[in-house]
This record gives structure tokens, C-alpha cells and sequence, in this order.
């Protein structure tokens, strides 16, 4: 089968047929791959910087058809031959009895997606840039009717983690939940970024959408005319323009004298890895809100204690999500129209959309195995 192999890093993808899997054991099923998305994740994997073994299948976020089930396969996990699943990189092969196994959020019996001894498809494992790969049948979902392997793909990272980011933002997870909630997101014209102001909108919330790049202030700006009267609910910032203190007088109306903690967002999502796009989400938050980071830059963060001993902030961060957030993140998507923005390339062009991506480009770049 053709396959894209990272064979050292730093180096382009090397388009290469390698054996098909053989028929699934255990827990395992065996998916024919129909999309498989580009990640940050992936580019700092391919750049040596996460100490992975190689070579190696890139691609933790892909979709596709069931072709095999192994003979563990839980029957309560509604899966068979034949089914559209969306297959997100953890957790692979979890231990089964680690605290993180054994109180799992009644995600399936034994099965923990921060295991610190399950591999991740397309960094541990190969992944999606293949015809065919092998999963674990419990990190999977269903694919609902409304979404293809194009659509699903991305959102099992991006759409997983950001959707992750919000609940532990504080929202209800469903429509309407976010109703009175204001959240800011820092980098919102990127992958994740365009998602949650999507998702944000649509559970309820209003939105603050911040970023500084142009492609990405473009993006946002069609994100908002898709949304229709919904994009009412969104308030496009450009941080090179106007600052955050500024934008906060703006959205929320000059605060009375010393009161200026009660002004600002419920909660902020940092998605970039720079210390400016932490700063100036850190500065619309209210004071007793929360920030969550989702972004992990080499150097840290650097965080101002006064926030949280003063201003009584809560920082957390997240990765990714369990699988019944992950049914319930696809689920959500398809009947309420989360969509990202992709572009799309055939296998044996990866090399291009990695140039794509270190060049800027917006949105989504998505590999359709079925080119």
C-alpha cells in the first residue's frame, strides 16, 4: 500500500509502498484511511523536536472506513464493518490499570487517553498519511451522517482539543450552554482557533476573536459571514491595532473607577506559542475568570503571579479529550455545522502541503486519500 514516510528529520516525506497491516488483534480495527489532516504537532515532530523514533507515518487526525475488527472489539462501542469512523492519535494500546485507566470519566472499561503508557498514531504508531492503519477500537467515533472523511479529519485534534479547551472554560457543552458566557480566543484565526469561534457561537457563547496576521484576520472575517446572524455574537480583534486594554473599553464599556476587574471576559483560550498572545489574552479576562492554555512553547510562559493572587485568575491547559467527548465534539459538529476550512491534497503531494503550511496558509490542509 502507498504510504508517506518521515525517514529522518528535518528531511520532506518520502512517498513509499510499505505491507498492509495484518488483520487486526485485540481491541484493534483496521481502517481504510479516506482523509487524514496536517497539524502543528506534526511539524514539531518533523523537526526532531519530540524525540519519536523513525521512520514513521505521520498524521494523528484522520478518518475513514472500518475494514477489520479485531476479536476484542467492544460490543458496546457500536462499531462494525463498514462503518465511517473518525480516528484521533490517542490513546493507543493504554496500559488498563494506571490511575489514569482506572478513573477514565466512564469512557470504556480500562481505557484512558492520558496514559503515560499508550502510544499516539502518527508519533508512537504510524498514522493516517496511508492507505490503510490500525487503531484501537476505543479511541474512535462514529462519523454522524452529515460529515464526510474530509470534514472529520481535522477535528480530531483540533476540534477535539478546542472543544475540550471550552468545557474547561466553564461552558455547558450543548446548545445554548454558553448562553451569558463571553470567552476570548487568543490565535483564533488559526486551525483551532476557527473552530472554537465556531463551536464558542453555536453553544451559545459571545466571542472574542483575536489575532494578528492577516490570512488569519481574513479567515476570521469569512468564519463571521458563514455564521450569518450568528456572527453578530463575534467581535473580531487585530492585536497589532489595538490593545487589549483598549479593545476591553470597546467591547465591555469603560470600567468605574478602580472596578476595572469586573470588565472583561468570563474566560480566554491561548492557542499561540507566543508570549504576547498570552499576555494580551491574560489582559481581557475579568477578574475570577479563567485562561486556558492549549499551546506548549519550548521556553514556557511567563506568568504574572498578580493575576492569580489578586485578580483571583485560574490558569489550566488542556490536551486533546476522552472518547465520550470526542462522539459528543462530531456529534455536535455535524447538526449544527462546525465545518473547518480545508484545503485539500492528494498523498502523493504532502511535501507540497507541508510547504503550504511553513508558508501561512490558513484553514485546514487536509490529504484526500481518495484523490
Amino acid at each position: 500500500m502507498r504510504a508517506q514516510v518521515l525517514e529522518a528529520f528535518n528531511t520532506p516525506y518520502k512517498l513509499k509502498d510499505i505491507p498492509k497491516p495484518a488483520e487486526p488483534q485485540g481491541h484493534d480495527i483496521l481502517v481504510s484511511v479516506g482523509a487524514a489532516s496536517y497539524c502543528h504537532t506534526d511539524a514539531v515532530f518533523a523537526s526532531g523536536a519530540m524525540w519519536q523514533d523513525l521512520p514513521r507515518v505521520g498524521s494523528h487526525e484522520f478518518a475513514g472506513t472500518i475494514v477489520a475488527l479485531g476479536p476484542d472489539v467492544p460490543s458496546s462501542l457500536n462499531l462494525s464493518v463498514g462503518a465511517r469512523v473518525g480516528v484521533p492519535g490517542r490513546a493507543f494500546h493504554p496500559c488498563g490499570s494506571c490511575y489514569e485507566c482506572t478513573h477514565n470519566d466512564d469512557d470504556p472499561h480500562g481505557y484512558g487517553v492520558w496514559c503515560s503508557k499508550a502510544g499516539n498514531l502518527g508519533l508512537t504508531r504510524n498514522g493516517g498519511f496511508e492507505e490503510f492503519a490500525v487503531a484501537d477500537s476505543r479511541q474512535v467515533a462514529p462519523m454522524p451522517d452529515e460529515l464526510d472523511a474530509i470534514n472529520t479529519a481535522p477535528l480530531m485534534c483540533a476540534g477535539l482539543t478546542i472543544w475540550n479547551a471550552l468545557a474547561t472554560a466553564g461552558v455547558k457543552m450543548e446548545v445554548g450552554g454558553g448562553k451569558g458566557k463571553s470567552v476570548a480566543i487568543s490565535g483564533a484565526g488559526g486551525g483551532l482557533g476557527h473552530l472554537g469561534v465556531q463551536f464558542a457561537v453555536k453553544l451559545g457563547c459571545d466571542v472574542v476573536a483575536v489575532d494578528a496576521g492577516d490570512k488569519a484576520l481574513a479567515l476570521l472575517e469569512e468564519i463571521v459571514r458563514d455564521l450569518g446572524d450568528l456572527g453578530s455574537k463575534v467581535t473580531v480583534v487585530d492585536a497589532r491595532k489595538q490593545s487589549a486594554e483598549d479593545a476591553r473599553v470597546a467591547i465591555f464599556g469603560k470600567p468605574e473607577p478602580d472596578l476595572a476587574g469586573e470588565k472583561g471576559v468570563d474566560a480566554v483560550l491561548i492557542l499561540p506559542e507566543a508570549q504576547q498572545a498570552f499576555d494580551y489574552g491574560m489582559q481581557l479576562v475579568k477578574s475570577h475568570g479563567i485562561c486556558v492554555t492549549v499551546s506548549f512553547p519550548k521556553d514556557g510562559f511567563l506568568m504574572q503571579p498578580r493575576d492569580l493572587v489578586f485578580r483571583h485568575i485560574t490558569i489550566k491547559g488542556v490536551l486533546v479529550g476522552r472518547n465520550h467527548q470526542l462522539r459528543a465534539m462530531l456529534q455536535f459538529a455535524g447538526k449544527n455545522g462546525v465545518r473547518a476550512k480545508v484545503k485539500t491534497y492528494p498523498l502523493e503531494k504532502l511535501n507540497e502541503l507541508v510547504q503550504d503550511y511553513h508558508a501561512g496558509a490558513s484553514g485546514k490542509l487536509v490529504i484526500d486519500l481518495q484523490r
